[in-house]
């Protein structure tokens, strides 16, 4: 066997510089061929050219020089007209001979020889085989010109004094200026402007002409006038302006037919030139020109880079970014890759945008177009993704590329993303912001179901806002509702705070409920020096130290705060109760006056719960009087703090024995085993302790584990909350999670039933089948039956999700169309079904829930285009589906990534609150309900008291419902049957409407006597003669379509009980008269301590993390699922 080794041979010496000088004998020996490349560029003429012509440092020097004779020739000229003595004898011959002295003879022969051999030596290595089309070239043929009769001149002395029309160089030389301009481009690397290079052809051109008809005149008239070149220069201006005095005029017919020549030329190039020069004009508004780099190194900008610009996301945009004080100086660059729309260029022309709004047409994939938007000096760079494209995914992944485009040309600016899909999120986990749009929008509609109006509330704290909106309004609920709209977050370190520095060393519920109480701030959140995470509500074991960073909401920032104490006003009211008046309640003397707020200063001293100033409960409760209001300590004893609810005697571990052992044999608590996406942030969950078959989870069809075929056949103790969705994306994910998170009370976890248009993937199936009560249905909205297979009459929610299928449109506000409609229809077949929507514009929730002739919406869209003219950012605030938090767009979120460039914190505490992230030891947003046994404690200060007393949580809104105040006034005209009662009845009404503010009255079809006398009352009126005023006769016609709706409403009854006939299902349950249209509910964020509290007020409260009162929690919060048994643990998260 031959040895390998041997076949191979050995390797040649080392290849060094010593050996090829000395000859290496070993290397020349070797069979190795040294091959050497690009042999072609070592020639003469190719060096020549990379000189010349490739080289673009060394060709702009050369045509430097290049342009610097040929102006030196035309001043050559100049000089050698002014020196020639004036003409004497025969005319012509002055036009053929001048004087010429012999050292301008020399200079100007220098000049053509080192000019010709130039254009000689260029037009050699330029030549690429056709001669003909170097000689006729018209620069060549003017080198010619100007420069061979200087050299026939050396040779022929009789010539020196021939005349030659040097002046012509002056085409030259801008010939030259051209081409030096564009080797000056690309020398630097910069991207040739267009509009500069035309604006300089243009003057170039336009000088050239005056130039050449100067020199021309001035030289044929030597034959006539003997014009200077001053005159010439007069005639020459006078003629091109058109104006043509007539003093100075050409005498010879060759000047004559010179100036003819010249106008004619004239007239043919420039205005093409001026043409150019408009087009590039026009098209250089359309793609925006340039920010310079000396106002991007002196001035502040940001970038905002987009898809498509529409006029509702460019003024979103700008209304909050320009809110902020401190941002007003800086510019907005808008980098789009398509052409200005219509309405944004009309609205980029106001001047208060025109100033600071610059709109650049390009993509972000670009470095040129990066480099105009200066992306390297920005301050920032916005990327909003297009949520109107049928293709959302697409969407992600351009925006994708935009980021990491944006993050490798300049990785030092901050980039605050937007993205809508959540499985996407993890490819610009480097970006400084993220706000994925499908996992807010999902866990806002979730928390919209256990705390009513969820959406509403993030909305108006991420809205920057004076709380001015509704001050000028009639209705009491619209002034209270518009002035805590203007509640937002912001964030002072404690010691340099006069809100909380007194508070140092203190527990955090004494000092948040201490800081309302004296200043009327709500304290929800701090975090350490030494660490990133915010912590919202720790609970009253946090002891506040003076770096910590505290977060607070108020109606604005302490540094735009002034104080002044009211010693004088205490003195006056000290021997008045705690309570008697509003005026002796901390702060709500908030005095906003230019971005100011004076805030009264209060006693802080920690009134007794026991003390006389308390209300006593009535009379008739005396027995069952709750305990008085515990004071607030500064250290709180965690021993004696309560998890339970405020109002609720009964924890969840106090069940009968037999609830308590199948309930916590069904359940466990962990985290989900199983995420659908890359990036979900982990949850601590109600789970089952084993996942159930995929087959289980589908509510309309049985299997061999279950025989139910419909939501009643489960008998689910709770009512259910439906979601109706085009696609199970991954974002719906999160709508399961927050509802089954482990602060939530097992014995109130509401049924899930996911109506799906689409059948889910099994990958989604997988990560729902580990949570309890959660179903799917294949089916539509649009079908009634559907609706009552998945249990729509057993429903406590209905989630209605904007499809994306329908968010694109020809018109784009009709992209909402079907929703609407399928959501109107639902309102009225199940009228007392609570429906929450998402709408893709939010201009389209005027539409919901629609009555055409509704007084009461009508006046309030009139005041929603008075605030509109005011300047308000939240016009459509007062809208009722709104404000009652029925319906919300995705698009009011988006000021959250603009805000967060001011408040970095904001995207923080907002996936805090919607549940979507989760930090041990952080508190949770949940609320409580307000009965009639809770009214001892009256006040929204001593429920501030009563909860950071006793369970430690923190309250920061309320959600009020009342009635409709039913008037006729010019605004709104209201009628009701009660207004037809007698005396007596409307005096008993009225008292009783004193009494219980806050009071529902039910529809008149609950109630059979009612409804007969006011049929019995239509009847004889249709009888008698009309004998009433106009207002009378409107009054009637109401009454009349009160009857007529009330009669549709009960066909519309018949119609659902008979398919629910028709599909096996029961009627029981179905309360088709029962409906909504005469209350109203509204937010109050963070309301005045004087506030009383009314019956059905819900109370948002954020309450401590449970697990931080438990010593052992570290062991099941990093298992995958915690088994728990009924009788070993407590629970302390009932609600």
């Amino acid at each position: 066997m031959v040895d390998l080794e041997s076949e191979v041979p050995p390797l040649p010496p080392r290849y060094r510089f010593r050996d090829l000088l000395l000859g290496d004998q070993g290397w020349q020996n070797d069979d190795r061929v040294q091959v050497e490349f690009y042999m072609n560029e070592n020639t003469f003429k190719e060096r020549l050219k990379l000189f010349f012509i490739k080289n673009q440092r060394s060709s702009l020097r050369i045509r430097l020089f290049n342009f610097s004779l040929k102006v030196l020739s035309c001043l050559l000229y100049i000089i050698r007209v002014l020196l020639d003595p004036p003409p004497q004898g025969n005319k012509w011959y002055h036009i053929f001979w001048v004087t010429r002295c012999l050292p301008l003879w020399g200079l100007q022969v220098s000049v053509a020889l080192i000019s010709l051999f130039e254009t000689v030596l260029l037009g050699y290595l330029s030549y690429k085989g056709n001669i003909w089309e170097q000689i006729l070239r018209i620069p060549f043929i003017l080198e010619i010109i100007n420069a061979v009769p200087f050299i026939i001149s050396i040779f022929w002395p009789s010539l020196r004094n021939l005349f030659i029309p040097v002046f012509l160089n002056c085409w030259l030389a801008k010939h030259a200026l051209e081409n030096m301009i564009n080797d000056l481009h690309r020398a630097i690397q910069r991207t040739q402007s267009a509009m500069f290079n035309q604006v300089l052809i243009l003057i170039s051109t336009l000088l050239c002409l005056i130039f050449t008809c100067i020199c021309g005149i001035q030289h044929l008239e030597r034959a006539g006038k003997k014009l200077t070149l001053f005159d010439s220069l007069y005639f020459c201006i006078v003629t091109f302006s058109t104006v043509g005095f007539g003093d100075v005029t050409p005498e010879t017919a060759l000047s004559k037919l010179f100036v003819v020549i010249m106008i004619c030329v004239a007239l043919v190039v420039l205005p093409i030139q001026f043409e150019q020069l408009a087009f590039l004009w026009m098209e250089r508004q359309k793609s925006g020109g340039n920010y310079s780099r000396h106002r991007a190194q002196t001035e502040k900008h940001v970038v905002l880079c987009v898809s498509s610009l529409k006029i509702d996301l460019l003024m979103d945009f700008l209304n909050e970014f320009y809110a902020h004080p401190r941002l007003q100086d800086y510019y907005v660059v808008i980098l789009c890759p398509t052409e200005i729309d219509v309405q944004v260029r009309r609205v980029l022309q106001i001047p208060m945008w025109s100033q600071r709004v610059i709109y650049l047409q390009g993509s972000a994939l670009k470095d040129q177009d990066l480099l105009r938007a200066k992306m390297d000096d920005a301050e920032a760079c916005f990327i909003l993704s297009s949520r109107c494209e049928v293709d959302r995914t697409s969407s992600d992944h351009q925006t994708i590329l935009r980021a990491w485009a944006v993050k490798d040309f300049a990785p030092n600016c901050p980039l605050y993303v937007q993205i809508l899909k959540p499985e996407n999120k993890f490819h610009i986990k480097f970006a400084d912001h993220v706000v994925c749009e499908e996992e807010f929008k999902y866990a806002m509609l979730a928390l919209n179901c256990i705390c009513p109006a969820t959406s509403t509330l993030i909305t108006l704290l991420v809205h920057t806002s004076r709380g001015q909106e509704g001050q000028q309004s009639p209705e009491q609920w619209q002034k209270m509702y518009g002035r805590c709209s203007g509640n937002e977050v912001y964030h002072i370190i404690m010691e340099e705070s006069t809100f909380f520095a007194e508070y140092e060393g203190k527990s955090f519920t004494y000092a948040s409920f201490h800081a309302h109480k004296k200043f009327g701030v709500c304290l929800i959140g701090v975090r350490r020096e030494d660490n990133k995470n915010i912590l919202l509500n720790p609970g009253p074991r946090y002891i506040m130290n003076a770096t910590d960073t505290c977060f607070y909401i108020n109606i604005t920032k302490e540094e735009n705060s002034a104080f002044k104490n009211q010693d004088q006003l205490r003195r006056n009211n000290a021997s008045r109760s705690f309570y008697h008046g509003p005026s002796r309640l901390p702060v709500h003397s908030i005095i906003a006056s230019m971005g100011t707020v004076a805030i009264d200063l209060q006693d802080t001293s920690c009134r007794s719960a026991s003390g006389p100033n308390l209300a006593l409960p009535p009379e008739g409760s005396k027995e069952t009087r709750r305990p008085s209001i515990a004071p607030v300590l500064e250290v709180a004893d965690t021993s004696s703090i309560q998890t339970c609810d405020l109002l609720s005697d009964q924890s969840e571990d106090e069940t009968t024995p037999d609830e308590d052992i199948s309930t916590n044999l069904e359940y466990a608590k962990g985290y989900p085993p199983y995420s659908p996406y890359i990036g979900s942030s982990p949850t601590f969950c109600h789970l089952l302790h084993e996942k159930i078959p995929v087959c289980c989870l589908r509510l309309d069809k049985s299997c061999q584990h279950n025989y139910y075929e419909d939501a009643k056949a489960y008998g689910f103790k709770n009512k259910l909350i439906i979601v109706a969705a085009e696609t199970a994306g991954n974002g719906l994910y999160n709508f399961i999670v927050p509802l089954r998170a482990y602060y939530r009370p097992k014995k109130e976890l509401n049924p899930i039933v996911l109506l799906l248009d689409n059948p889910p993937d099994m990958h989604f199936l997988d990560a729902i089948c580990w949570f309890p009560m959660v179903y799917y249905m294949v089916g539509s909205i649009d079908n009634l039956d559907d609706l009552l297979r998945c249990g729509v009459t057993f429903a406590a929610n209905m989630v209605v999700v904007d499809k994306e299928s329908t968010m694109s449109a020809e018109e784009d506000y009709m992209a909402d169309a079907k929703t609407i409609v399928n959501v109107q229809t639902l309102f009225r077949l199940f009228s007392s079904l609570s429906i929450i929507t998402e709408l893709t514009h939010p201009a389209n929730m005027r539409f919901m829930q629609f009555r055409a002739k509704d007084c009461y919406s009508l006046a309030l869209s009139k005041l929603e285009k008075k605030e509109r003219e005011r300047g308000s950012n939240l016009a459509f605030m007062f809208r009722l589906p709104f404000a009652a938090g029925r319906v919300f767009s995705i698009s009011m979120l988006d000021t959250l990534l603009y805000q967060s460039f001011v408040k970095d914190y904001m995207i923080s505490i907002t996936r805090l609150l919607l549940g979507l992230d989760t930090t041990p030891g952080s508190g949770f947003l949940c609320s409580m309900k307000i009965t009639e046994d809770d009214l001892w404690i009256r006040t929204y200060a001593r429920l501030y008291q009563k909860l950071c007393s006793s369970t430690g949580d923190i309250p920061i809104g309320i959600y009020r419902t009342e009635s409709q105040k039913l008037r006729t006034s010019e605004s709104q005209i209201s009628i009701s049957v009660e207004d037809w009662e007698d005396t007596k009845d409307t005096k008993e009404q009225s008292h009783h409407r004193n009494n219980h503010r806050n009071s529902t009255s039910s529809d008149q079809s609950d109630h059979p006597l009612l409804r007969r006398k006011s049929m019995q009352w239509a009847r004889r009126l249709s009888r008698k003669v009309p004998k009433h005023s106009g207002k009378t006769a409107e009054r009637i016609s109401q009454q009349r379509l009160n009857l007529y709706r009330r009669s549709e409403r009960q066909e519309l009854a018949e119609l659902v009980k008979n398919r629910m006939k028709h599909l096996g299902l029961t009627t029981v349950g179905y309360d088709e008269m029962n409906d909504r249209q005469g209350t109203l509910s509204y937010i109050l964020i963070n309301p005045s301590p004087d506030t009383r509290l009314e019956v059905n007020d819900v109370v948002y409260l954020i309450r401590p993390d449970p697990l931080a009162y438990l010593p052992n929690t570290a062991p099941s919060r990093k298992s995958s699922i915690c088994n728990t048994t009924g009788a070993d643990t407590r629970e302390e998260t009932q609600l």
